[in-house]
């Protein structure tokens, strides 16, 4: 089976729009989160991390479209441009399509909104970004809680080791909006701080907005400087609770062993972990449990939640994006907000930016409704 390759990618984000922006501002501890106290996004006072408006729109307005575009939309074709382009491959029969999301256009079921609620529809989120860009083939739409983005790499790598595709291109996007918001605060997870991933006083999450968009492809001429091999992945659901993850961490455990045996590696290999962590008390246990059950409590690890907050669809590729910058530049980076342990097992937080020599890097990610994925990635160049 040939190799398959996650290379070309763009954040477009609160921190920033490029991946070498977001980049700098994480290494300079800079965070994207906000207390936010505006009636407009949601009626209580919360801790976000929001894309400027009138950037996106200056931004957007430069790609000189004359058809009007949600402003999640308008996130996603302005990053996916941008790797398209820096990848200069032609959208024939043998070039995917994959969108990964949590709720879509959420935002056109509000009140006053200029769009159908039609375009609420994910599918047709779908045929929206293909139609701009003009791909021959259908948009696959991934839409699993918050695995979405990094299931996205694991389901282009699948399709492409199945000889349908030769490469596949992934655009992620999640924003920001009311029923998101109200959903988390009818659950008593939001943080009206910045959050504390793995810290012993953490208090819940904070929402972000991103979109993250990446080309995986089996040709070894279209990788950039830091592309990263897609070793193996695994995912498996551990059917625990519609909201609540396995006390446990089974669905997590297991889809890091399938990765392992993919991979045909044990926890030695591993140099780096990017977690899911979103400082909520259950999922940050779960996660301690789980890296412990497969013998990585001392592999450094780290959580990108107190730099975007949790952009849900798009964190998993996002995160993924910063963990191939890890490897590229050498550095491991803070995981913003913790100090001191706050889970049962033993776990190796970065609680500072250094360098250090990097291959190998697993990236996990867990969601409602008990979805787990876990990715292994090593160094190309």
């Amino acid at each position: 089976m040939s190799s398959v390759y996650l290379s070309y990618n763009h954040i477009l984000a609160p921190l920033g729009f490029s991946t070498d922006e977001v980049v700098k501002n994480i290494t300079s501890g800079k965070t994207g989160l906000k207390v936010i106290d505006d009636e407009q996004v949601f009626q209580e006072t919360f801790c976000g991390a929001l894309i400027d408006k009138v950037q996106l729109t200056s931004r957007f307005n430069k790609l000189n479209s004359s058809k009007a575009y949600t402003r999640l939309e308008q996130m996603m074709i302005s990053s996916l441009t941008e790797v398209i382009e820096a990848a200069g491959i032609p959208l024939d029969d043998r070039v995917g399509l994959i969108i990964s999301t949590t709720k879509g256009n959420v935002d056109v079921l509000e009140v006053d909104q200029a769009f159908d609620k039609s375009r609420a529809y994910l599918s047709a989120l779908g045929r929206e970004i293909r139609t701009y860009f003009n791909f021959e083939n259908e948009a696959i739409v991934v839409s699993n809680a918050c695995v979405s983005g990094i299931l996205s790499v694991a389901i282009a790598k699948r399709y492409i080791n199945h000889g349908i595709y030769d490469h596949v291109f992934i655009v992620s996007g999640d924003i920001v909006s009311a029923f998101t918001l109200s959903g988390f605060h009818s659950f008593q997870a939001l943080s009206k701080t910045p959050c504390k991933p793995y810290d012993a006083n953490r208090v819940g999450i904070n929402i972000g907005e991103v979109a993250a968009s990446a080309l995986v492809t089996r040709s070894s001429n279209h990788l950039s400087e830091d592309a990263v091999e897609v070793l193996s992945e695994g995912s498996c659901n551990d059917a625990n609770h519609i909201s609540g993850p396995s006390r446990t961490g089974e669905g997590l455990y297991r889809s890091m062993q399938s990765a392992f045996k993919e991979a045909q590696l044990n926890a030695n290999a591993i140099d780096y972990i990017s977690a899911h962590g979103t400082a909520t008390p259950f999922n940050d246990e779960m996660e301690a449990i789980a890296f412990n059950r497969m013998g990585l409590g001392e592999v450094p690890l780290n959580s990108l939640k107190g730099y975007f907050g949790h952009t849900l669809g798009a964190s998993g590729l996002v995160e993924t994006i910063v963990g191939m910058q890890s490897l590229k530049n050498e550095t491991l980076y803070k995981s913003l907000g913790f100090e001191s342990l706050g889970v049962s097992k033993p776990l190796n937080l970065i609680d500072k930016t250094i360098e250090k020599p990097l291959q190998i890097f697993l990236k996990t990610a867990s969601g409602f409704g008990g979805c787990n994925t876990a990715v292994i990635f090593k160094k190309v160049k």
